[in-house]
């Protein structure tokens, strides 16, 4: 009798286990940090070998606590940072140089060739991307062209790549299973979402052999197993977090909408079957499907930097101790105090994509305080949200009733009220708040008959809060431009204000 599904979420500043049993309640979690490493100005990796050992030691003592044995577990599915890359060696299972961040923007001299050469429209309307250092093949093109040795072995064939679902299956399974699933494969810049396959010209633009990729499965295929105790767990999901996070939040319908506030907060709207073609600085991906012959696409906006601006607060400024004071800080002042964060830490994202920006404070005076630059900072992240809002509707030509509202920085009362007032909108926070690695473990228990349908799962999860929008529409034209004129003035500072 099989009574639980098993979530693998690799994020980007931890990992994590979590158990679901059939009424898809947490039974048990396991969570480890993973160290980050930051060798130059605007550089950002990891240890591939840290993220497997952390997420192997995370399964077992997830299983442990949660009382289980293997042989009851259903499937295993797998969420994940998506444009993080890793290349290793095939015949020793060993990378060839630190994982690339998504956040990494040293592939920003590459991406401007790109566009000098006239790639971009071909780039945004084959992946559905911009040329931008954000995603994953201009990275593999740095390592190839930058790590001793690693062109000539990947001519060879001897290099494989892989994201980070990639990476784990192949060390789950013991270098048996070289495969991705279409959400993944969709945020490399190598992969043409209206074909559904690797495009040769874009490998041939970059670089990058064939024989480096993976397979390309639908999110709900046969990826493996993890083996444990003497029992193999077949892995039976994989979807990129934000997509897993759309799922999870079962946004399954054309115009359903969420944002995650993560690391970075991401929104994306389902559009069903029709391939997105954003005329306002967004993306075209591929959302969860199950087979290849009924794709599903989305929408998709992405903010750089979200919760990460809070973690800069606490860890570089040390003007808060944890992540919770934030909210009741904010809550002490009844304004920014004409303070604006502009936090382009990484470039700015959606619908700017200016990767030369950087992060701006503007309005301080003698008399602003921690609260206020508190305050700023939450509301900066609500302002970005909103930009993605406006951009969507512009596309698709709707108008949103609701944002269903996921992640960390969602549990921030202050955050969603805000968010309410200055999108105009009622923001809802869901009632469970693993909502990614819920999206894994719903493919995973689709694929295996564990969960019965997406219709079931909508009458037993809990229902969330609703934040209804309160604010003056002056105050909230007045808020909006004064944080629009902040951006001018970073792009301007970086020189790329139009």
């Amino acid at each position: 009798m099989k009574k639980y599904v098993l979530a693998c979420d690799a994020g980007t500043t931890s990992v994590r286990a979590i158990v679901f049993d059939k009424n898809a309640n947490v039974v048990a979690v396991s969570q480890h940090e993973i160290h980050q490493y930051f060798p130059k100005p605007a550089y950002a990796e990891e240890d591939p070998d840290e993220i497997f050992s952390s997420m192997f030691y995370c399964i077992i003592d997830a299983i442990e606590k949660a009382g289980a044995l293997p042989e009851e577990i259903a499937a295993v599915g797998i969420t994940n940072q998506r444009e993080t890359a890793i290349v290793w060696d095939k015949n020793t299972g060993k990378p060839v140089y630190n994982a690339i961040l998504w956040q990494c923007r040293r592939t920003s001299g590459i991406c401007r060739e790109l566009q000098a050469a006239g790639h971009e429209d071909y780039i945004r309307e084959t992946t559905g991307l911009k040329a931008d250092a954000y995603f994953s093949g201009p990275k593999i093109k740095w390592i190839l062209d930058n790590v001793p040795g690693a062109r000539e072995a990947a001519d060879r064939g001897d290099l494989l790549f892989g994201t980070v679902d990639t990476w784990l299956v192949y060390k789950f399974t013991a270098g048996k299973y070289h495969v991705t699933d279409y959400t993944n494969a969709s945020r490399t810049m190598l992969f043409d979402i209206n074909r559904l396959c690797w495009d040769r010209k874009m490998l041939e633009i970059l670089d990058i052999p064939e024989s480096m990729l993976p397979k390309v499965l639908p999110c709900g295929g046969d990826f493996g197993f993890v083996s444990y105790n003497g029992s193999n767990i077949p892995i039976r999901g994989i979807a990129g977090d934000q997509q897993a996070a759309l799922f999870g939040e079962l946004c399954t319908e054309f115009g359903d909408i969420k944002i995650t506030y993560g690391t970075g907060c991401f929104m994306l709207a389902n559009t069903g079957s029709s391939v997105p073609h954003s005329r306002h600085g967004l993306l075209g991906t591929l959302a969860v499907c199950f087979d290849e012959k009924t794709p599903q696409y989305a929408l998709e906006g992405s903010v750089f930097t979200g919760g990460a601006l809070v973690k800069w607060l606490r860890d570089s400024l040390q003007i808060i101790a944890t992540a919770r004071e934030t909210e009741n800080l904010a809550k002490s002042v009844d304004s920014n105090g004409g303070v604006y964060i502009v936090p382009a830490f990484t470039g700015l994202g959606a619908p700017y994509w200016d990767m030369e920006a950087r992060g701006t404070i503007f309005g301080i005076t003698a008399n602003t305080t921690r609260a206020h630059i508190v305050r700023a900072a939450l509301e900066s992240i609500a302002f970005q949200t909103n930009e993605l809002l406006v951009s969507m509707e512009k596309d698709l030509g709707v108008e949103f009733k609701s944002l269903l509202a996921d992640g960390g920085a969602a549990n921030n009362d202050f955050l969603l009220d805000f968010q309410a007032g200055i999108s105009g909108i009622p923001v809802i926070r869901t009632g469970y708040t693993e909502a990614t690695a819920l999206g894994a473990a719903v493919i995973a228990g689709l694929s295996t008959g564990f969960f019965e349908s997406v219709e079931s799962l909508r009458e037993i999860l809990p229902a969330g809060k609703c934040f209804a929008p309160a604010m003056e529409e002056d105050a909230r034209i007045n808020l909006t431009e004064s944080f629009n004129a902040a951006v001018r003035a970073c792009r301007s500072f970086s020189g790329k204000e139009e």
